[in-house]
């Protein structure tokens, strides 16, 4: 049976559901969901590029601030977890490039948590001859010390979708020969949301609502028990997200690396992301013992780990080669460097200047 099938088959027997019950379906019920199905979703034959399909350099930026990061920690055995790793290829650059550190590999312990069985076992097969353990939930390392990353994973959250009346109202999915939106009162969960953050929407204004990315850090909070955590995604502080420009949210589909507004439609076959909220994850981590390190956009983030030292070598010594493999990682700057933002927190850790946040910004 087509989820679409399954999600109108649910909707008939017990009603409208909400959006974000929609989403969860759509993007993770078992089988068929998006993420859970054995559909090709990142690269050429898939719907999306990400940071680490362009160019194995990201990784090896990302490993350069874990190495710092497990200086500051006092070079000891450090625990390393890439949450929601995709296809692998991140993990493997990272770990290529911490191998070069023989010390630190002796003191490394590489994690990775992921729920999908399918991306878990293509994980497997790209990691099979390096010392990977696997998870399905960060609780099961609590008490973990290290470095906590994630690479585009909140933006994939079911979110809850709201729109601002004479009063804080939810979007919920009902069906008649189409599916259909329906607005019904939000709970007090969603409202208490934006007042914890001081938001204030306008009349008509539509948004997101991630009350999973809130859980994700909450979990993350308490298991970590002294180290890093390191979120790169695209996403804004709540006083860029909010703007009057944005009052139709940001949700999108991907569907053959084409972009379209229609979570209707291609059900199961498409991504759907919302942006992150970098306010609410700081707000949340801090009441979960997660200080701020620090906020910056991609670009920035390379620039201070030396990505320009790196294209400054790779021209002197592969001059040849340097146009082709020089693009990607242009791309990785003024393409994705804007969009893409990373945030760096901390639990236990005195103050410290990371090379990665050399350009921080204020959020």
């Amino acid at each position: 049976m087509r989820l679409s099938h399954i999600i109108i088959q649910k909707i008939k027997r017990q009603g409208q559901i909400s959006f974000h019950d929609f989403m969860e379906m759509a993007l993770y019920y078992p089988g068929l969901g998006y993420y859970t199905s054995d559909k090709k979703k990142i690269g050429k034959a898939g719907d999306y590029y990400t940071s680490s399909n362009l160019t194995s350099v990201f990784g090896e930026m990302l490993g350069k601030q874990i190495e710092e990061m497990w200086h500051v920690l006092g070079k000891k055995e450090m625990t390393v977890v890439e949450m929601g790793a995709g296809t692998g290829i991140l993990s493997e650059d990272v770990i290529r490039y911490l191998k070069t550190n023989k010390d630190f590999s002796r003191d490394l312990n590489y994690c990775i948590v992921e729920k999908s069985l399918y991306l878990q076992k293509e994980q497997q097969d790209r990691l099979k001859n390096e010392n990977v353990k696997w998870y399905d939930s960060i609780s099961k390392l609590w008490g973990m010390e290290g470095c906590i990353f994630s690479n585009e994973l909140p933006d994939a959250f079911p979110v809850h979708l709201v729109q601002m009346e004479n009063e804080l109202m939810e979007v919920f999915v009902g069906y008649e020969n189409g599916f259909i939106e329906i607005l019904k009162p939000a709970s007090d969960q969603l409202g208490d949301y934006l007042k914890e953050l001081e938001v204030t929407l306008p009349s008509g204004y539509r948004t997101e609502i991630n009350l999973e990315a809130v859980n994700w850090i909450r979990q993350i909070g308490s298991s970590l028990r002294k180290g890093f955590v390191i979120s790169i995604d695209y996403g804004y502080p709540s006083n860029e997200l909010y703007q009057e420009y944005r009052n139709r949210g940001t949700l999108l589909c991907y569907y053959g690396h084409t972009v379209n507004e229609s979570p209707f439609e291609h059900i199961g076959e498409q991504d759907m992301t919302s942006h992150v909220n970098f306010s609410a994850l700081d707000h949340w981590g801090r009441k979960n013992g997660l200080d701020l390190c620090g906020f910056t956009d991609q670009a920035h983030f390379l620039m201070g780990l030396g990505i320009d030292d790196y294209l400054k070598n790779l021209q002197e010594k592969s001059p040849k080669d340097y146009f082709k493999k020089m693009l990607p990682i242009k791309s990785l700057i003024m393409d994705m460097g804007g969009t893409f933002k990373v945030m760096v927190q901390k639990k236990g850790v005195e103050p410290v200047e990371l090379s990665g946040l050399k350009f921080k910004t204020v959020i």
